[in-house]
């Protein structure tokens, strides 16, 4: 019996459920789609300047932890193939607190991407004449003609989205190869024209220390670059095969970001020319010009390279956005379905397509669009501090092992008992090194998610609806310690602005990591028993793999 939403008929009026049509290359582009996205053209100038050429071993580390968070899921996507998968393994193990919580992380961080996308095709496409460069206000916020045409572009995404997912699959796969194709294209021709060895040892490797490369992986967006397999697994209830494809989509996806990415970080180091860092690769010079591979490449005299680099700046957030628009509207059915919204976000189209979660994608991509710098601020931190979504992960793995280890799982992780424990601890150590700057932030966000999504529980629970959740708060009892054991942490240590710097560095780290071992454990020993964690399961529609 494999736990599935439920399968579309081919007719119309599908109800609440989903259609399977996704095959594996459209589950492993919708990964690499998000995986690779406009960050590219800026992750490789932040991370130099952070760590110097050692920044190679901070994509490297990276890509290592991405992976073991990649393996846990991998194995969870293939046991339960169900739109919004990540928001949901924690309600399967520890009740509707944590479910709700961990579902409020997924939602939120999926539902901010595709504005702030469509914000840096707005943004890119200045270079390109005055009309766009109007469509921005110096500090960064929305024209009202800016707003007009943000708010068009949601509404393409969203109409793609509508056209039903294998038209979504085929849009999303035809928008990969083009993001692929253009990295490939700059890694090659600047490793083949413009390629310095000596670049890597002119200034020391490592000019700034272990501080450097471990503060590269968060704060100039490394890890966030990696992001991104888990749009595999929102898919899943509507993948075709979902047993063998999702492992295969979220690990194969990982493979390509972190190859790709770690390529594009050698050859930018080696193609600068000497004299744009005459003053140390914190002080890069580009004499004025914008854009750091574009940028480069105009500094190197490969013009053609640059205006197809500015080209796919504006098409690549494209890409990324569409797909994010996607997540947020499975993500939301995935609520819905365990009962943290309303059921009208579980209602699909005669496509198969949950069009009340579209619709809310939409409004919510507007109000992102407000003119209010320090809200666009604040929905920058709460992007750039995803990783949160990916903790419970770990746990509901750990819990599974334990409570259900005679469950068929399509993939079995190898090593697991270790590998989930130290994905727990990545994952953590990712949230602190994003420093007490964005987690203070974070934290108002999760209070509003807690008064939005807490609200609709218990009004369920009031009137005795038929979806009402079991929040399950025993099972749930380690989750407080552990959020706000992270922000003291956070304040305490040294990384982020307003951080406190009291506890010095490695000892900071090594208190995340005996913390985090902590919390694992103690969430595994008080996740619910068995037969309510098999009761959850079965509240979701369940059909078997013939869909019966």
């Amino acid at each position: 019996m494999a736990v599935v939403d439920k399968i579309a008929s081919s007719g119309t009026g599908t109800g609440n459920k989903l259609r399977r049509d996704i095959g594996l290359i459209g589950l492993l582009w919708a990964s690499v789609g998000s995986i690779i996205g406009s960050g590219w053209l800026y992750g490789a100038k932040n991370a130099v300047v952070v760590a110097g050429p050692a920044a190679v071993i901070s994509w490297g580390i990276g890509a290592v932890a991405i992976v073991l968070l990649a393996l846990v899921h991998a194995e969870l996507g293939g046991m339960f193939p169900v739109a919004g998968g990540t928001a949901r393994y924690p309600h399967y193990t520890f009740g509707g607190l944590a479910g709700m919580s961990f579902g409020w992380f997924s939602w939120l961080q999926a539902a901010t991407v595709a504005p702030i996308e469509v914000e840096a095709m707005i943004g890119y496409s200045s270079h390109f004449g005055k009309f766009f460069q109007d469509l921005q206000n110096t500090n960064g916020t929305l024209t009202a003609t800016g707003f007009v045409v943000a708010a068009l572009l949601m509404a393409v995404f969203v109409a793609v989205n509508f056209l039903g997912v294998r038209v979504l699959a085929h849009t999303n796969s035809a928008a990969t190869w083009w993001k692929i194709f253009i990295p490939l294209l700059a890694i090659f021709v600047l490793a083949f024209t413009h390629f310095h060895a000596s670049n890597f040892t002119s200034h020391g490797f490592m000019p700034f220390g272990a501080k450097g490369v471990l503060g590269a992986i968060s704060t100039s967006g490394i890890i966030f670059a990696l992001l991104g397999f888990e749009q595999a697994i929102q898919l899943s209830g509507e993948s075709k095969n979902p047993k063998r494809d999702i492992p295969r989509a979220v690990l194969g996806s990982v493979a390509i970001g972190a190859v790709i990415y770690t390529l594009l970080q050698v050859v930018y180091i080696g193609a600068i020319p000497g004299a744009s860092i005459v003053k140390g690769w914190a002080n890069l010079d580009y004499a004025g010009i914008s854009g750091p591979f574009a940028g480069l490449a105009t500094v190197i005299g490969l013009g053609w390279l640059a205006w197809v680099l500015y080209a796919d700046a504006v098409i690549s957030p494209g890409g990324t956005g569409l797909i994010y628009t996607t997540s947020t509207s499975r993500i939301s059915y995935g609520l819905s379905k365990n009962g943290y919204a309303p059921e009208l976000f579980q209602r699909t189209d005669s496509r198969g397509v949950p069009w009340f979660g579209l619709a809310i994608s939409f409004v919510t991509g507007v109000v992102c669009f407000a003119p209010f710098p320090s809200w666009q601020q604040l929905v920058s931190f709460i992007t750039s501090a995803s990783v949160l979504m990916y903790a419970g992960a770990p746990l509901a793995f750990g819990a599974l092992r334990v409570r259900k280890p005679e469950m068929h799982r399509p993939y079995r992780l190898p090593a697991g008992e270790v590998i989930a424990p130290v994905s727990f601890v990545v994952a953590s150590l990712i949230i602190y090194w994003s420093g007490w700057d964005t987690l203070w932030r974070l934290g108002v966000a999760i209070v509003f998610g807690y008064l939005l999504l807490g609200g609709y529980a218990w009004y369920a629970t009031v009137k005795k609806l038929p979806n009402a959740p079991r929040l399950a708060f025993k099972a749930a009892q380690w989750l407080p310690v552990y959020l706000i054991g992270l922000g003291v942490i956070s304040y305490l240590g040294g990384f982020g602005d307003t951080a406190k710097n009291v506890i010095p560095l490695w000892w900071d780290m090594a208190i995340v990591t005996a913390f985090s071992v902590g919390i694992y454990y103690w969430a595994r020993a008080v996740a619910l028993p068995a037969e309510e964690i098999d009761r959850n399961i079965s509240d979701v529609e369940v059909v078997d793999e013939g869909g019966h």
